[in-house]
């Protein structure tokens, strides 16, 4: 097992599409069950005992701050209107010299989608969903085997969804970073991290996780974070509990 102990939390975007919901706060910071979204991915990450997670904020991002407190470590991305989310990454490298786990902060999941990903035995990886529904919006996956060949949302077709939730060692974290460098130096910076990932998958082994039925969702569109607190967030707590002690129920 090649577990992180180390995650960066992408949470710079302005949630433009979900407004008016991100009218006052950034979309990692909706609530869902009493609590944010955001600290539902903390608790999950701690319950996985990683042990450093750095957010990487932007619109709005003292609120971040004021909800998170000193519980995780911050890396503000000040050009977050004119960049997207693998610009953030990037900025967050020197956090990801030993490995990390990198997460979308809109997604909220069940955190035995987190385990598979750490309890997987390759040290690069990424969790996909087999049975999602893929249309034009969804990043699509190609799958050989264990691996991930390619991914996209320009891609005609796929066979899984991309979750947004990867994990890299420290070998992996270099291939991916180097990828990042050249690509920011031919002016990619409004690209998401996964077309950095698609950039290295052909040449770079990286497995393929999948989510097996477990409940997530992710949250762009003021349907979906409807659809999270009406239907994903009761299925995560009614799947989730069984495994989790007492007073562990997030």
């Amino acid at each position: 097992m090649t577990s992180s102990k180390h995650a960066i939390i992408l949470a710079a975007g302005q949630g433009s599409r979900l407004w008016p919901y991100t009218q006052d706060r950034p979309k990692c910071l909706l609530e869902i069950g009493g609590k944010t979204l955001l600290e539902h991915q903390v608790q999950a990450l701690r319950d996985q005992d990683v042990e450093r997670i750095v957010v990487v904020t932007g619109y709005l991002g003292h609120k971040v701050r004021e909800v998170l407190g000193v519980r995780v470590e911050y890396v503000r991305n000040p050009l977050f209107v004119h960049t997207s989310s693998m610009y953030s990454l990037w900025l967050a490298r020197d956090m990801a010299s030993d490995g990390c786990i990198v997460l979308n902060a809109d997604v909220l999941f069940h955190v035995g989608i987190l385990q598979a990903l750490q309890e997987c035995p390759y040290p690069d990886a990424l969790a996909i969903d087999f049975e999602a529904h893929l249309a034009e919006e969804e990043t699509k996956v190609i799958v050989q085997g264990e691996r991930v060949k390619a991914l996209s949302k320009t891609l005609p077709q796929g066979d899984a969804e991309n979750v947004g939730m990867l994990k890299f060692s420290a070998s992996g974290s270099k291939v991916l970073f180097a990828k990042i460098n050249e690509l920011l130096a031919r002016n990619h910076h409004q690209e998401m991290v996964p077309y950095a990932v698609n950039a290295i998958a052909s040449t770079h082994f990286l497995a393929a996780v999948p989510v097996q039925g477990l409940p997530w969702i992710e949250i762009d569109f003021p349907e979906d974070y409807r659809r999270a607190c009406e239907v994903i967030y009761p299925a995560v707590r009614q799947t989730q509990h069984v495994s989790l002690a007492p007073g562990e129920q997030g």
